[in-house]
């Protein structure tokens, strides 16, 4: 398939830039994959559409401040996004124009702390702190790395609203954000309709937001990402795929998780990485309900919806969720897919 037929038109003032003023006002999309019905509801109203007994999987990754500006050579600024530590001072990171820097640039940071450019793999670079960063440094002189697509900077709100109020697991370079929906009353009021709840932890990198370059979506290579799933979660999982029940991932992070530490024996409990890319023609193991946003054209991730639910039917229910004036993306609306 072409990356080409995976794109929509979006009025760039549906491109939502900050989040609603309560979690759980955003509008929802309901689609029902039996029948191709669509339904308009509110989040806060995902208890009538959540079936008792339903097992709902959510990531309690937690973003730390991994948006960082240092100073070049000869000065200018670059932007760098940290994505995973490897050892005590060396950091994987991506960077904008990147192609300005060389190996062996040292890069100016706050603090009187210095970057080295290391070699660069793929579409990420490492850089070589001294001395070595924290996450108390992080916290201090970091940003809330949001997304390109929202064009302003990040505010004291976001380092709140662009976290789950269930982030838990440091080690995330983007929220997971069909999280950022739920609050703990929607959680108890699931609880109360008989839903269960469960936790994975997958920390989101390049692997999650790396946009898709190539002419086609097969010829796309997936960035590692590191998961890990608790005792409990595989007792609960399968016990609901045992009893028929079904399991609710809420988000694609969980959906990538849950597909790939699912074996013989069910789900596998304990660490793991993961590099799966879920294309149409994909049969899902364990996920039989999604909850999710609204995803940019072009993008793994609405390739994995698009695996779920069918090509042709999410482009269809995107031009609807356009044409009805639904908010896209990280801050926006959601869909929940029975």
């Amino acid at each position: 398939m072409k990356t080409s037929q995976l794109s929509f038109d979006l009025p760039e003032n549906q491109i939502a830039q900050s989040p609603l003023a309560e979690r759980d006002a955003a509008r929802l999309l309901v689609l029902n994959r039996s029948t191709g019905k669509v339904f308009h509801s509110e989040v806060k109203e995902l208890v009538r559409w959540i079936e008792p007994g339903t097992l709902l999987v959510l990531n309690d990754t937690r973003v730390r401040k991994a948006r960082l500006f240092g100073t070049r050579p000869g000065g200018g600024t670059t932007e760098f996004i940290l994505l995973a530590r490897e050892g005590l001072n060396r950091w994987e990171a991506i960077a904008g124009r990147a192609g300005r820097l060389k190996r062996g640039a040292v890069i100016g940071f706050p603090e009187k702390v210095t970057g080295i450019i290391e070699v660069s793999e793929g579409e990420s670079l490492f850089l070589r702190f001294d001395p070595p960063i924290d996450e108390a440094w992080l916290e201090r002189n970091g940003h809330v790395p949001l997304p390109p697509y929202i064009r302003r900077p990040d505010l004291p709100a976001d380092e709140e609203r662009y976290q789950t109020v269930y982030a838990r697991a440091l080690g995330s370079a983007a929220a997971p954000t069909a999280g950022l929906h739920f609050t703990a009353r929607l959680l108890e009021e699931l609880r109360a309709r008989g839903a269960g709840i469960a936790w994975v932890t997958l920390h989101v990198g390049l692997g999650t937001f790396q946009p898709i370059r190539t002419e086609n979506i097969e010829d796309h290579r997936m960035h590692e990402e590191l998961y890990e799933v608790p005792a409990a979660t595989k007792a609960l999982v399968d016990a609901a795929a045992r009893d028929g029940r079904p399991v609710l991932a809420v988000g694609t992070t969980v959906v990538r998780t849950l597909e790939s530490a699912w074996g013989k024996e069910g789900l596998r409990e304990g660490e793991g990485r993961t590099r799966i890319y879920i294309t149409p023609g994909y049969e899902f193991k364990v996920v039989r309900r999604m909850f999710t946003n609204f995803h940019t054209p072009g993008s793994s991730l609405l390739v994995l919806v698009s695996a779920f639910a069918g090509t042709k039917r999410i482009l269809d229910v995107y031009g609807e969720a356009v044409r009805q004036g639904y908010r896209f993306f990280s801050y926006g609306d959601a869909m929940l897919i029975e």
